[in-house]
């Protein structure tokens, strides 16, 4: 579906880094909405969240076209796989910003913790391959990776705004025997951010297990390779 934008990408002469950029560009854009929603929003009026979630939506097909443009236009380089993992880590974090102050200002204490802890597994996520394979294992197992992030989060944001425009902005379900509500429109956003929270951290541990015994692995074989070269040396003496 995007091969079409990607051939005038190539023919325009833009660059991969450039789409990158752009990437990062809108996820401040999609931060700033949200801090514009704390700031100004009422805290029953979710409709900054849909826009902050298709904003976000947005710049994941740039997250998608960076690499394909850079393999179709031959512009791979080791330094553009590097400015593309710095800025997408950028661009989460901007992301998770813009998620922590909208839920902070409007008194989300409890799902402002949550998401804390979901960009802590986020990153962790990423952080664990890279420095496992910068060691020489194969660590990309698990899910949570970056594009499954992206859609949990936009997508929850989106369904939260049209949810709350559908039923009301401050719509709630309880029981008068609770001191507080099981469900309110907030909850279609924070249920899917808790459990990316729970599975971004469990991904990150399964890849350190993981690489744990990759590397184990790894250092036996070059352990009996040296053993072997010294037998081998030995042998001829």
């Amino acid at each position: 579906m995007i091969q079409p934008v990607i051939n005038l990408l190539i023919r325009m002469g833009v660059t991969p880094n450039m789409i990158t950029v752009i990437g990062l560009l809108i996820n401040v854009v999609a931060a700033g909405i949200l801090i514009y929603g704390a700031e100004f929003g009422d805290r029953s009026d979710h409709v900054y969240l849909a826009w902050a979630g298709a904003t976000i939506l947005f710049a994941g097909l740039f997250d998608m076209m960076d690499g394909r443009l850079a393999r179709e236009g031959n512009m791979s380089s080791s330094f553009g796989a590097l400015f593309d993992s710095v800025l997408d880590r950028y661009s989460e974090l901007f992301m998770f910003l813009g998620i922590c102050y909208y839920l902070v200002s409007h008194d989300f204490f409890l799902s402002s913790l949550i998401a804390f802890i979901a960009m802590i597994g986020s990153i962790m996520v990423s952080y664990t391959r890279a420095r496992a394979e910068g060691l020489g294992a194969n660590c990309s197992v698990g899910i949570m990776q970056r594009p499954e992030r992206i859609l949990i989060i936009s997508l929850s944001l989106i369904a939260c705004g049209i949810f709350s425009s559908i039923y009301g902005l401050d719509y709630k379900a309880g029981l008068e025997a609770l001191p507080f509500p099981p469900f309110e429109s907030i909850f279609i956003f924070t249920f899917p951010l808790t459990v990316l929270a729970i599975w971004t951290n469990a991904t990150a541990l399964n890849r350190l297990r993981h690489g744990q015994s990759e590397l184990e692995i790894k250092e036996t074989l070059e352990m009996q390779e040296r053993q072997r070269t010294a037998n081998e040396l030995s042998a001829t003496h």
